[in-house]
């Protein structure tokens, strides 16, 4: 092998370890006071609306901060299973402080990333996203019956309304 392909590797390996530990990296927002009622349901809103729009059925959760739930609504024929993982979602993203997104990137990057299998509570599967007002974490959307990149479609909608 010549110096410039392993050099190569090298810089490929590093990128790589870089990525993963940006992956599984927590958010450094404090967690604050929980989310109220209200703002749980301002954030469903968008979520729900989002997966009508795509002629989606889902599940949308809300939780606080320690994965109590806040509010939950599931749409008219969304599969049974889609019940409970939303809620799963949701306080996995809470509990881990990062979206579900990077724990399924830490898992499909192998290696440590394994090592995700084995965390009570982790759900490796995007549609996930902790909620921030005033920087701190409040609490968690998740959303499920879609693909997983329709639920974290929906799920950012929601999101992106808590401020």
């Amino acid at each position: 092998m010549s110096q410039k392909a392993i050099v190569r590797s090298v810089v490929a390996v590093m990128f790589a370890l870089g990525a993963l530990a940006s992956a599984v990296a927590q958010m450094p927002n404090a967690y604050g006071l929980p989310i109220s009622l209200e703002n749980a349901r301002k954030s469903a809103a968008p979520a729900l609306a989002e997966a009508a729009k795509n002629n989606w059925t889902v599940a949308v959760a809300i939780v606080d901060p320690g994965g109590n739930l806040v509010f939950y609504e599931k749409m008219d024929n969304t599969q049974i299973g889609s019940a409970k993982v939303a809620i799963d979602k949701a306080r996995s993203a809470a509990l881990f402080k990062r979206p579900t997104r990077a724990l399924q990137d830490a898992l499909a990057a192998g290696g440590e990333g394994l090592r995700i299998l084995r965390v009570q509570g982790a759900v490796p599967v995007e549609g996930g996203i902790p909620l921030v007002i005033d920087g701190k974490i409040v609490g968690a959307i998740g959303v499920s019956g879609a693909t997983s990149a329709q639920d974290a479609q929906c799920a950012k909608a929601g999101a992106d309304t808590v401020k």
